[in-house]
């Protein structure tokens, strides 16, 4: 057996573990027997994680964007601590509990306004499966089955599961080998690249015709805000969301934001959608909800939308996982808000974005970078051909930092908590991958 405990291990002991890792565990979008190496972390603490060798590296992903406070904080221990020494699982079937009740309070406060009623999920990727389930079960709760498809936009990334791959990027997107058999949606062009850009009134118009086009087959829109985070690390203006916010309003439809990996300060504004001051009907959240310890999501809703739905034919939301609202997972997540909240994390995020642009801007004049970008703690160098991960990764732990590539993009989200010499270390290992390019 693989020896549970914390500290360096033997070359022993790493090396069984890794034989054992290498020819039985997948990884994300990894073959198996695995082709290239993983590292086998022991622990972690603040923003480094350490490897068994006893390696320490800054984590400029806070771990796919959700450790925003770092890693083993007093207070968030304490609070799972706190709520196992209660109850670490009860079913939510008919069953409620305070740490979920808490949460919802809090996510109903800090949310925009309208959304009020919240559907406890266990994964990101389940949060906008019951999303879009939501935005169907409205219409077919209203005698209008034929709106089943949604309106979205090319480079966005929804999740793995089969109703967000359907709303992902149908050609350049992850999940192309699967399009013969996912639901047909209808796809925009992605939005004109730019936080800062004046707005196209072109695409503004062929966004327009697209939606009237299908608006009698359309339930709703839905589109990551401001940030398209996996399908390709894009940033547009808000002017774009404004307008589909219209849209969606013009024509009766549902908008849908997921906010899984823009929300809780990410982008410099708390959501996402705060950029353009728009609400949504349905809104997904995850990745920083618990501050990267436990998994959970929540998708929430307007008090029509749930009225409706409950109004149907059906009665209910067809939707109930077994871990729905896990109490360990909702008193961490309370407690990580709690978190955030206290502290100046606009202030943090605006210093990560300074410091990135500042250290990336040069690597803009390099030949093999095609493009650089920072909008809040996001920092985006983008290659002219798609990278080496193998090669890229030993660029980063030689500067002692932990980035994951992916496509031709070298990006970083670091922990909120990063002082200003830690993401200056960041930003060198992101210019020496692009020097090496």
């Amino acid at each position: 057996m693989i020896p549970l405990q914390l500290g360096r291990m033997s070359p022993t002991e790493t090396e069984r573990m890794l034989a054992f890792d290498r020819e039985h565990i997948w990884h994300p979008y990894a073959p198996i027997p695995a082709t290239v190496p993983v590292y086998p972390v022991v622990s972690a603490d603040g923003v480094r994680l350490t490897l068994a060798d006893g390696t320490e590296l800054i984590d400029g992903m806070s771990s796919w964007w959700a450790a925003v406070h770092g890693y083993n904080h007093p207070r968030l221990n304490a609070a799972v601590t706190a709520q196992l020494g209660k109850m670490a699982h009860v079913m939510f079937g008919g069953i409620t509990h305070p740490a979920a009740v808490r949460l919802a309070e809090t996510l109903v406060g800090l949310t925009p306004e309208p959304l009020t009623k919240i559907f406890f999920a266990d994964s990101g990727s389940v949060a906008v499966e019951v999303a879009i389930k939501m935005t169907l079960q409205y219409w077919r709760s209203q005698g209008r089955p034929e709106r089943h498809r949604l309106l979205t936009i090319r480079g966005g990334y929804h999740g793995d599961t089969f109703g967000d791959m359907a709303v992902c990027d149908p050609v350049n997107g992850m999940h192309h080998i699967f399009n013969d058999v996912l639901a047909r949606h209808v796809f925009a062009p992605s939005p004109p690249l730019g936080y800062s850009a004046a707005p196209d009134q072109a695409y503004l118009d062929e966004l327009s015709a697209l939606a009237a086009a299908h608006a009698h087959e359309l339930a709703g829109i839905i589109v990551e805000p401001i940030v398209q985070g996996a399908g390709g690390m894009r940033f547009y203006a808000p002017e774009y969301l404004r307008a589909l916010r219209e849209i969606a309003d013009e024509h009766g439809l549902l908008l849908v934001l997921d906010e899984i990996a823009t929300g809780f300060g990410r982008t410099g504004e708390l959501w996402g959608c705060d950029h353009a001051e728009v609400a949504p009907d349905i809104m997904c959240l995850g990745k920083a909800l618990t501050g990267g310890y436990m998994t959970m999501a929540a998708t929430l809703c307007t008090d029509r939308v749930a009225h409706v739905i409950t109004s149907g034919e059906a009665g209910v939301l067809m939707h109930g996982p077994t871990y729905m609202a896990n109490p360990l997972a909702a008193a961490v997540a309370s407690a990580s808000i709690e978190l955030l909240l206290s502290r100046d994390w606009r202030d943090e995020v605006d210093t990560i974005e300074a410091i990135l642009t500042s250290e990336l801007s040069p690597a803009a004049d390099l030949p093999g970078v095609a493009d650089v970008r920072v909008l809040g703690a996001i920092g985006v160098i983008e290659a002219r051909e798609p990278v080496d991960v193998q090669a890229v990764q030993d660029v980063a732990m030689d500067h002692g930092v932990w980035l994951r590539p992916f496509g031709k993009l070298i990006y970083a989200m670091p922990p909120y908590v990063c002082t200003e010499d830690e993401t200056t270390h960041i930003a060198a290992a992101m210019t020496a991958i692009a020097e090496s390019l």
